[in-house]
C-alpha cells in the first residue's frame, strides 16, 4: 500500500498572513502537549520569523471546581482541596485555608501551632524554589541542576510524611490547630536538610549562576518594570525581582513572623534572571528562619481547647471514652460544630507563588457560603503575554519557567 507523504497545509491556511510588507505570519500552538507547559496550559503564539508578534494563553485544563467545592465541603473537609490548588508546595495552601477560616471565626491559636505552621510554610517555599530553579536549568537544557534540587526536595517530603503521615496531599492543619504535634524523629532529619542545604546551593550557583549559556537565556529576558509589575498585581518573587519590596510576613505578619528576623530580598532586574536570583535567596533567608523557629519553639497544646467546640477530640479519647466518641460523631457525622459567625472575612498568606488569599462568606452554616480564591498563579499568568512579546519562540520557554505558573490554580 502507498501512502501521500506529503504535507497536508490546508489547515494552515488562516494561519499565514501574507499581508504586503509584514512577512509571513504563523499561528503556533505551544502545549498543551508540551513539556514546559505540564499538559496543562494552551498557548497560541503569533510569530513573525521567530519573533513572538502576538500570545494568547488559554486555561482550563485542569478545572476542578475548586471554589464550588467550598460550599459543600465544612470548614475542616475543605482542607483536602488545598492540597490539589498548588501540588508542588501543598502544605502551604493548607495553613493559608485555615488562617483565613480561623480569621474568621475569630479564632487565636496556641503560640507552638503558631510556630509549626511556620516552619512547614517555610520547608514548602523552600521545596517550591527548589523545583523552581531546577527547572528553570531544566527547560533550557542544563539537567543536572534539576537533579540536584530534586534531590533536597524528597528529603522535605520525608519530613511532611514523618509529620502527618502524607508526603504530598498532606492535609494538616485543623480549625484551631494541626492533626498531630510534631514526633521527635522529625529533628534529626530537619537539621540533616539544613546541614546539606548550604552546600547544595553553592554547588547549584557554581553550575548555573556565572553560567554563561543560562545568563544569555535569561538575563534581560521577560522583562516586566516596577510600575507594570503593580498594574497586573503581581505578588511573591515576580514583584520582588522587578523592584517591589512586599512580603505579607513583614507587611501583615502572621503566625509567629513578628518574632523572627528576616530579610526580604528585592532585585531590579525585572527579568527571567532576576527571578532566578532572588528565589535563591529566598530558600538561604527561609533556612535561617527555620532555624530561629527551632530555636525559640515553645512548648504547649498545638490545637485550641476542645471546650470551645472547634476542634476534633485527640483519637485517644474517641477510641477511649464515651464522651470523646459523641463528640466526634457530632462535629464529623452531623455538622453541628464548626459553624461560623455570620460575617465576611479575608484572609492571606504570603506562599511561595506569593499572596494566596481566600475571601469567606458565612450564613452561620457548617459550610461557606462563598469560598472565594486569590491565586498567584491565575495573576501571574495575566502578565505573560507582555513578557513574551518581542522576544523570540526559544524565550517562551524560559519566561514561562520564570513564572513557576502552578495549572491547578489558573482554574478554580
Amino acid at each position: 500500500m502507498a501512502f501521500d507523504l506529503q504535507p497536508d497545509t490546508d489547515f494552515m491556511a488562516e494561519a499565514v498572513d501574507h499581508a504586503p510588507g509584514e512577512g509571513s505570519r504563523w499561528i503556533l500552538n505551544f502545549g498543551p502537549q508540551h513539556p514546559a507547559t505540564h499538559t496543562t496550559i494552551h498557548i497560541v503564539l503569533e510569530l513573525d520569523g521567530e519573533v513572538v508578534v502576538g500570545c494568547t494563553p488559554h486555561i482550563g485544563y485542569l478545572h476542578s471546581g475548586f471554589e464550588k467545592q467550598g460550599e459543600a465541603l465544612n470548614w475542616n473537609q475543605y482542607v483536602v482541596i488545598t492540597d490539589r490548588m498548588n501540588y508542588i508546595s501543598p502544605i502551604a495552601n493548607n495553613m493559608a485555608w485555615h488562617h483565613a477560616v480561623e480569621k474568621l471565626f475569630g479564632i487565636d491559636v496556641p503560640p507552638r501551632c503558631k510556630y509549626i505552621r511556620a516552619l512547614v510554610c517555610e520547608l514548602a517555599r523552600i521545596s517550591d524554589h527548589l523545583l523552581s530553579v531546577g527547572t528553570a536549568g531544566l527547560d533550557l537544557g542544563a539537567f543536572t541542576s534539576f537533579t540536584w534540587a530534586f534531590e533536597e526536595r524528597e528529603t522535605i517530603n520525608d519530613l511532611f510524611e514523618i509529620a502527618c503521615g502524607q508526603r504530598f496531599h498532606t492535609s494538616y492543619s485543623r480549625v484551631g490547630g494541626l492533626m498531630y504535634d510534631l514526633p521527635d524523629d522529625f529533628w534529626p532529619v530537619f537539621d540533616g536538610l539544613l546541614d546539606r542545604l548550604p552546600r547544595m546551593l553553592g554547588d547549584f550557583e557554581t553550575l548555573l549562576t556565572r553560567n554563561r549559556i543560562f545568563i544569555e537565556r535569561t538575563k534581560g529576558i521577560g522583562v516586566l518594570s516596577k510600575e507594570r509589575a503593580i498594574s497586573y498585581a503581581l505578588t511573591g518573587p515576580l514583584a520582588r525581582a522587578s523592584g517591589i519590596a512586599r512580603d505579607l510576613r513583614k507587611d501583615e505578619p502572621y503566625f509567629c513572623y513578628d518574632e523572627l528576623d528576616f530579610k526580604v530580598p528585592v532585585a531590579d532586574g525585572c527579568d527571567c534572571y532576576a527571578r532566578y536570583l532572588v528565589r535563591l535567596e529566598e530558600i538561604r533567608q527561609s533556612m535561617s528562619l527555620l532555624k530561629q523557629i527551632k530555636k525559640q519553639m515553645p512548648p504547649g497544646a498545638v490545637n485550641v481547647p476542645t471546650a470551645l467546640g472547634l476542634t476534633l477530640p485527640p483519637k485517644k479519647d474517641v477510641y477511649g471514652s464515651i464522651e470523646g466518641l459523641i463528640y466526634h460523631f457530632e462535629l464529623v457525622m452531623t455538622n453541628r460544630g464548626f459553624k461560623a459567625p455570620i460575617g465576611e472575612s479575608y484572609g492571606a498568606n504570603e506562599t511561595a507563588n506569593g499572596e494566596l488569599g481566600f475571601y469567606l462568606v458565612s450564613a452561620g452554616q457548617p459550610t461557606a457560603y462563598r469560598a472565594r480564591c486569590r491565586p498567584p498563579s491565575f495573576i501571574h499568568m495575566a502578565a505573560y503575554p507582555e513578557m513574551l512579546i518581542g522576544h523570540v519562540l526559544s524565550d517562551a520557554v524560559a519566561v514561562l519557567g520564570s513564572l513557576n505558573i502552578i495549572a491547578a490554580e489558573l482554574d478554580r
